[in-house]
């Protein structure tokens, strides 16, 4: 079952940063922002998460939660969020099962070589736990304020 507008979004629990775990019905009652993200620290992930940390204060307005999720460790994660003062939780989907469930583990091609890897898509999910907008294949620049249009939108 693939992830679409309209449907309930796939709950989960996960691994975070910090040692702890997200289980994402528990945050039913306020919007969900759910990034997926290749890997901690290299150039696109990182611009992608501090544009989402700047915009917190406006987020937070609007009373969402940001998570991002990528299958990196969540020794990983600690690292990332210390280097640049991230402020949301990160996703460890080492084993790729959240990734499997949001159908973000794709093939992909660079120079003509195939390998598996995630598709950086966001996921928008309502108070209600229905998933409001999906952007697939996303492009850094200008994806947080579309984010934040769409969230104004709910």
């Amino acid at each position: 079952m693939s992830v679409e507008e309209g449907r309930k979004a796939p709950d989960f629990t996960a691994e975070t940063d910090g040692g702890g775990k997200l289980k994402l019905s528990e945050l039913r009652g306020r919007p969900v922002v759910l990034y997926f993200y290749p890997k901690d620290d290299t150039s696109g992930c990182t611009k992608e998460a501090c544009g989402f940390n700047d915009a917190l204060p406006g987020l937070a307005k609007l009373k969402a939660a940001i998570i991002g999720v990528s299958k990196d460790s969540v020794a990983s994660h600690d690292k990332f969020k210390k280097k640049y003062g991230l402020k949301f939780p990160l996703v460890s989907d080492a084993d790729g099962k959240v990734c499997e469930k949001y159908d973000t583990w794709i093939e992909k091609s660079m120079y003509g070589r195939k390998y598996m890897g995630i598709d950086r898509a966001t996921f928008l999910i309502d108070k209600t736990g229905t998933v409001a907008r999906v952007w697939r294949k996303v492009k850094v620049p200008g994806h947080v304020e579309e984010v934040q249009a769409a969230l104004k939108g709910l």
